[in-house]
């Protein structure tokens, strides 16, 4: 099996220039073609909910200077995703979008339409139909700590294309233990349009993630073709044990590319030269499945967002 690229890179701050920068070099070595005129490409962030803190949320900034290097490369960029709770036009208001995006020509696509997939394991999923419409989707996760997954990267971020409250009744019928929930959500990457991921953790949230953590200065920018990949070598980054983390453990049980470090190669820095950032994973990890009060009290929330 050929080697996979996962580029990582020193990036000390939000600074748009030198995030572009950085992102210019890690496309071309990852081959991104420097023509993409018409071609789709969609953004999903991760745009949790309107109430959450932004550091739970895909930092604007770092979102806005991947849109810039695709528009300058001639692509039509979009960005869409579906929250948990409220509208993505919500979480981008109150999370700063507007004046990251003033000047770039990007449409946002609300994740609105449902198509229902059945997955190899039986079980029908309702997906956004928008995430399938494009030539690429790029995911742009918010790296932080979770208090049932451990850690949440990039392949958890996917799980933002089923439609609002379906989360939630999917943590009702999977929630018996971690393992279905995480073969649900790799099982998810296969319904994708081909995918490219580029992760901020240049600031992450460690220790109780994904809402209530605290900010930890990593300074690491990371891209890569392949989603498993590039979390797997970001576990690295952030020294965490992958035997802790239920998405990985899964990915390494199905034999996945990338989901182990002797699947890649890393062109630029590598793990160990971010060593020491002192992240933080929860003790014990919560149970996937709501307790019947929390689902109760999600359900009236979302009814109740406009």
């Amino acid at each position: 099996m050929s080697k996979i690229d996962v580029c990582l890179d020193s990036c000390l701050s939000y600074d748009k220039a030198g995030m572009q920068r950085l992102m210019q070099r890690q496309f071309d070595q990852l081959g991104v073609p420097s023509d993409l005129s018409g071609k789709r490409m969609l953004l999903k962030p991760n745009l949790i909910s309107a109430g959450a803190p932004s550091l739970a949320c895909t930092n604007p900034g770092f979102a806005a200077a991947v849109a810039a290097v695709y528009l300058a490369r001639g692509a039509k960029v979009m960005l869409g995703d579906s929250p948990a709770f409220g509208t993505g036009v919500q979480v981008m208001k109150r999370q700063g979008y507007k004046p990251h995006f003033a000047d770039l020509a990007v449409e946002y696509v609300p994740f609105i339409s449902r198509v229902v997939k059945t997955l190899s394991c039986g079980i029908r999923v309702g997906i956004a139909a928008e995430a399938l419409d494009c030539d690429c989707l790029i995911n742009l996760p918010r790296i932080k700590a979770h208090d049932q997954m451990g850690v949440t990267m990039a392949v958890k971020n996917i799980f933002g294309i089923v439609i609002g409250a379906r989360k939630a009744l999917l943590h009702m019928r999977l929630g018996g233990g971690h393992q279905l929930f995480s073969e649900m959500i790799l099982e998810l990457h296969s319904l994708l349009p081909p995918s490219f991921a580029c992760a901020d953790a240049i600031e992450v949230m460690s220790g109780q993630g994904p809402v209530k953590g605290t900010s930890l200065f990593v300074g690491c920018l990371a891209s890569s073709r392949n989603a498993v990949a590039m979390d797997r070598a970001l576990l690295a980054v952030l020294e965490i044990d992958k035997k802790r983390i239920p998405l990985a453990v899964s990915a390494t049980e199905k034999g996945l590319a990338g989901a182990c470090l002797n699947d890649l190669t890393f062109p630029h820095s590598r793990p160990e030269d971010f060593e020491g950032s002192g992240f933080d994973v929860p003790g014990a990890l919560s149970p996937v499945r709501f307790l019947p009060l929390r689902y109760v009290k999600n359900s009236l929330k979302r009814m109740l967002s406009p």
